[in-house]
């Protein structure tokens, strides 16, 4: 029927009766709700217990907050280990003594940082003549590599949030890639835009300005379909995409990122 507040119970005289000072509209939480949807009513209507009514209201029990704090504390011990794991590094394991089983356990997922980086010295290598005939590209290598990575693992770490041990079917991995890169082209467009006002500004060469914004634009863009892609592809073919995605997405999107960068450079520049 209601619920009575502890202060209105304490401070009314002993003849009152219950139904002068109860409150008749009672905030529940139905029976068949989930505990992220319990955890909800106790965010947004901040009291400290709620009674539990089943499809008729009537009374099946309470929770309290505990039950809220014990899972904020269970998703931020959840968060350090999809931290950890995303940078190629096992919570359990990085916590085992011993620096020999430290370096096993970390050095694989570096091999894919090493060759990714030897790949692009060799694919800067490919573009050298275009380098010495417009050194300024050089000067901002870092800033677009940067940027794609930066979007790569913004990426990467919402498709594993939303992932949580779901099997993603071949149509859901379509919408999130198609959403992705409108996302990833508008995010591609402003940092080109504002990097290449700036390079005008500073060097005063429409060309590398152009360049700029056009390798910047193409590289984010991809980057954030990577980071979408790849751990939904992963989870689809049945793989853990915890531990692999963040290396393997960067890898690629730093390859991509320089493919990008410098075939319109170079198409700009002839």
């Amino acid at each position: 029927k209601g619920v009575i507040p502890t202060r209105a119970l304490l401070l009314s005289p002993p003849e009152t009766k219950i139904a002068d000072i109860m409150l008749p509209h009672v905030i529940a939480v139905p029976a068949d709700a989930t505990v992220l949807e319990a955890c909800e009513f106790f965010v947004f209507h901040r009291f400290l217990a709620f009674p539990v009514v089943d499809a008729e209201r009537k009374l099946f029990g309470a929770i309290d907050v505990e039950l809220y704090t014990d899972e904020l504390r269970d998703l931020n011990e959840g968060g350090f280990d999809h931290l950890f794991q995303l940078i190629g590094v096992h919570l359990a394991k990085a916590h085992r003594p011993g620096a020999t089983a430290a370096f096993r356990s970390r050095f694989p997922w570096l091999i894919s940082n090493m060759i990714s980086g030897i790949l692009a010295a060799m694919l800067s290598g490919l573009f050298k003549e275009d380098l010495e005939r417009a050194v300024s590209l050089a000067l901002f290598i870092t800033v677009v590599l940067a940027l794609a990575e930066s979007v790569s693992i913004q990426s990467v770490s919402l498709a594993l949030q939303l992932l949580h041990g779901k099997l993603p079917t071949w149509s859901s991995i379509a919408w999130k890639v198609c959403r992705e890169f409108v996302v990833g082209t508008l995010l591609g467009a402003t940092c080109g835009t504002i990097v290449g006002l700036a390079a005008l500004a500073w060097l005063g060469q429409l060309n590398l300005t152009l360049s700029i914004f056009g390798g910047i634009a193409a590289s984010v863009t991809a980057a954030a379909v990577l980071g979408v892609a790849v751990p939904n592809l992963l989870r689809r073919l049945k793989l853990d995409p915890q531990v692999a995605a963040g290396p393997i997405v960067l890898a690629m999107t730093d390859l991509i990122t320089l493919l990008c960068y410098f075939n319109v450079a170079r198409w700009l520049m002839n």
